[in-house]
C-alpha cells in the first residue's frame, strides 16, 4: 500500500507542502484543486514538480455536485468533467475523486445516479481515467459508502469504482465491516482522517477538527482492518483538514502524518496476519517499565543552587562520572543527574534554556527495537561522540530536540551506572521518596497532538481524556498519558499564551518542555516532616484552600489540620484519594511535586491546579510586566 497524503493537510504553498511530503518519506500525493488553482505555473509545471520530489500523484480532487442532476445542469457538469479529464491528462494522474452531490436540484433515484457514472465511464475509459465516487456525510442524497457502492455496483464500469474515507463512515457511525463485502478490485482509493468525539454539525466537524489517526477518538485501525480484508492494495492517503495544522509548519505536519500512517498500518498488519500487506516490517510498539533517569543541564550557581534543591529533597550524590562532569543524585528508585559539561549536548541544551532537563531515560524491554521502531516512524536517532569504556546506549530526538535514551536488561544497559560512574561516598538524609510518578511537559497547544501521536506510535500508552487547566491569565490544556501499569506517566500541558505559568515557562526557557516532576512517596505526612528537616520550602496554600476542602469533602478534622500545616493538597476519586505536595517555583518556572496514590487513584489532582497555579504565580513576576 503506498503511503500517500493530500495537498489540503499540509500548510502552505504547493512548493513547501510538496518539499515537505518528500522530506517526511511518503510516496504519493493527492493534489487537492484549491492548491492547483492558487499555484501560479500550469498543470505540466506541478506534474514535473511532483515527479522530481520522487512523489506519484495518486489522486486529483474533488469534483463536486455531478450524479443526479437535471437538465441544463446534467449538461453542464459532463461539460465540467471532460475539462477536468484534459487537466489531468496535463498532471500526469489517473484518478480522480467525485464527491457525493449537495446540489440544490439534485435528484435521488440510485438508477439515475448509475446512469449518470456508467455514462461518464464512457468517457473516462477513452482518456485512461479512472473515476472513483465517494460517499460525503453530509450529501443530499448519498452519505453512506454503503449507497455509494450500490451507485458504483450497478454503473457496472471498469472506470468506475468507489472512494472510501474513515471520517465519512466512521462520523456517521457505520459499521467498518459492511467494507469488508466490497470487492477490493472496485475499491479506487482510501482515505484516513481521525477526529476527536464531539457532537456537532458534520461538516463543520469535519472541516475544523478531522486529525492524524490516532490522535482522535474513531476506530480508524477498524476501518483500516476491514478495507485490508477485501484484498485492496492501492494508495492510502491521510486527508485532513484542521485548523491547528493550518498555523503549523508543513514538514511537522507531514512528518506527524508519515509517523501516523506507517504506525497505522503496522497495526493493521499485527490486527491482521492473514492479510499480505506491503507494508515495512518494524517492531512492535515498546513497553517501558520505568524512568531509569532524569538528566539536567546546568552550570556555575545555577548548578548548585540545583545541588541544594535535590539536597533539601533528600536526594544524596551517589556517583560521578568518569569522563565527563556529570553527578548522579539517588533516593529509592530515583536517579537525578547534573551534567556541568560544556562540550556534549548538555552543554548545548544549558546554552540554549539554562537550567533544563535535557534528557530523559526510560528502562525499556528492549532498547534497539524501540530505536529501531522511533526510526522506521521518522524520529531521528542520536549518537554523541563516546569516551574510552562508555556503553553505547541508543538514543533519539524527542519532540521538543531534547534526548530520549532507552536502557534494557537484557543488553547490559542499566548496568551503566557500574560501568561508567565512580561510586561516592555520602551522608543520606532519605525523604522517603520512592519512584518518579509522572513527568509533566509543555508545549504550545499547537503542538499537543503532536506529542500525543509521537508517544503513542513509539509506545504501549494509553490516553486520558483532556481536561482544562484555568490559569488566572488563560486557558492550558492538559492531556495525560501512561503505560497500562503506570511504570510510566506524562502529562502534556498547551500552553495558549505566555502569561499562563505554563506559556511563561516555555518563553522564558525558550521552549524548554519539562517543567516539572513528581515523585512518588508512601506517605506524606511523614515525608514532609523529613522534607522540613532537610530545609524544603514548600510552596504555601491559602487558608481559604483548605476552607473549601472542608466544604467539599468529609475529611476528619485533624487530618484537616495536619494538611494545612505541611501546606498538602488533597483530592479523591471513585478509587482512592490524592496527596500533593508543591516546591517554589525556581530557575524559569520549574518545581517538583511529591504525591500520594492511595486504593488506586488514577488522576492527578486536576481539581488543585487553579489553585497551586495562583499560589505558584504569587511568587513569579507579574503577568503584567514586561519580559526582558
Amino acid at each position: 500500500m503506498l503511503p500517500s497524503i493530500a495537498t489540503v493537510t499540509v500548510p502552505g504553498t504547493l512548493r513547501d507542502k510538496l518539499e515537505a511530503i518528500a522530506a517526511a518519506g511518503f510516496k504519493g500525493v493527492e493534489i487537492f484543486e484549491q492548491d492547483f488553482i492558487a499555484f501560479e505555473g500550469g498543470p505540466r509545471e506541478v506534474g514535473r514538480m511532483v515527479r522530481d520530489h520522487g512523489l506519484e500523484i495518486v489522486l486529483f480532487q474533488p469534483f463536486r455536485d455531478f450524479e443526479g442532476l437535471p437538465e441544463p445542469h446534467r449538461r453542464r457538469a459532463f461539460a465540467r468533467a471532460e475539462r477536468k479529464f484534459d487537466l489531468m491528462a496535463e498532471l500526469g494522474t489517473r484518478d480522480v475523486l467525485f464527491c457525493s452531490s449537495c446540489h440544490p436540484a439534485a435528484l435521488g433515484g440510485i438508477d439515475r445516479m448509475a446512469d449518470d457514472f456508467a455514462e461518464l465511464g464512457d468517457i473516462a475509459k477513452q482518456r485512461g481515467i479512472r473515476v472513483g465516487y465517494e460517499a460525503l456525510a453530509w450529501g443530499k442524497h448519498v452519505f453512506d459508502h454503503r449507497d455509494a457502492w450500490e451507485v458504483v455496483r450497478r454503473a457496472d464500469h471498469p472506470n468506475i469504482g468507489l472512494i472510501l474515507d474513515s471520517f465519512h463512515t466512521l462520523a456517521r457511525r457505520i459499521d467498518p465491516d459492511s467494507i469488508r463485502r466490497i470487492p477490493g478490485d472496485k475499491i479506487f482509493f482510501v482515505q484516513l482522517a481521525d477526529a476527536p468525539a464531539i457532537e456537532m454539525d458534520l461538516l463543520y466537524w469535519s472541516r475544523h477538527f478531522r486529525n492524524m489517526p490516532g490522535e482522535g477518538d474513531l476506530d480508524v485501525a477498524g476501518f483500516m482492518r476491514a478495507v485490508a480484508a477485501t484484498g485492496y492494495t492501492g494508495p492510502v492517503s491521510l486527508e485532513i483538514f484542521n485548523d491547528q495544522f493550518r498555523r503549523s509548519s508543513a514538514r511537522g505536519v507531514a512528518r506527524d502524518g508519515y509517523r501516523s500512517i506507517m504506525a497505522l498500518m503496522d497495526d493493521v498488519r499485527r490486527a491482521e496476519p492473514a492479510i499480505a500487506l506491503t507494508t515495512p516490517d518494524f517492531p512492535p510498539r515498546g513497553i517501558i517499565e520505568g524512568v531509569e533517569f532524569l538528566e539536567f543541564a546546568a552550570r556555575g550557581t545555577d548548578a548548585a543552587r540545583l545541588e541544594s534543591q535535590f539536597a533539601a529533597l533528600g536526594f544524596t550524590p551517589v556517583a560521578r562520572h568518569r569522563h565527563r562532569d556529570l553527578t548522579v543524585w539517588q533516593q529509592g528508585e530515583i536517579r537525578l543527574l547534573i551534567n556541568r559539561s560544556r562540550s556534549d549536548f548538555a552543554g548545548s541544551a544549558y546554552s540554549t534554556h539554562g537550567t533544563t532537563i535535557c534528557d530523559i531515560g526510560l528502562r525499556v524491554d528492549d532498547a534497539g527495537a524501540v530505536v529501531a521502531r522511533a526510526t522506521a516512524l521518522g524520529s531521528e536517532p542520536y549518537e554523541q561522540p563516546r569516551a574510552e569504556g562508555e556503553l553505547e546506549i541508543p538514543a533519539i530526538r524527542g519532540m521538543d530536540g531534547s534526548l530520549l535514551h532507552f536502557l534494557d536488561d537484557a543488553s547490559g544497559l542499566t548496568g551503566v551506572w557500574d560501568v561508567e560512574f565512580d561510586a561516592i561516598q555520602a551522608i543520606s538524609a532519605d525523604a522517603g521518596l520512592r519512584r518518579i510518578d509522572h513527568v509533566a511537559q509543555t508545549m504550545s497547544y499547537d503542538a499537543m497532538l503532536s506529542w500525543t501521536l509521537f508517544y503513542q506510535s513509539l509506545f504501549r500508552m494509553q490516553k486520558a481524556a483532556m481536561v482544562d487547566v484555568i490559569d488566572p491569565d488563560g486557558l492550558v490544556r492538559s492531556q495525560a498519558l501512561s503505560t497500562p501499569d503506570g511504570a510510566f506517566r506524562v502529562t502534556l500541558n498547551g500552553a495558549e499564551t505566555h502569561r499562563t505559568l505554563a506559556g511563561g515557562f516555555l518563553a522564558d526557557s525558550f521552549g524548554a518542555s519539562v517543567q516539572h516532576v513528581a515523585f512518588d512517596c508512601a506517605d506524606i505526612f511523614e515525608t514532609a516532616a523529613r522534607l522540613a528537616e532537610n530545609g524544603f520550602e514548600p510552596l504555601v496554600m491559602s487558608a481559604n484552600y483548605y476552607a473549601d476542602l472542608d466544604a467539599r469533602f468529609e475529611i476528619a478534622p485533624d487530618l484537616l489540620g495536619r494538611m494545612k500545616a505541611a501546606n498538602i493538597l488533597y483530592d479523591e476519586d471513585d478509587h482512592g484519594a490524592f496527596y500533593q505536595l508543591y516546591s517554589k517555583p525556581f530557575e524559569s518556572g520549574m518545581f517538583f511535586e511529591i504525591i500520594q496514590r492511595d486504593r488506586g487513584y488514577q488522576g492527578y489532582g486536576g481539581p488543585n491546579a487553579p489553585f497551586r497555579i495562583a499560589a505558584q504565580k504569587r511568587m513569579l513576576r507579574h503577568a503584567s510586566v514586561p519580559r526582558k
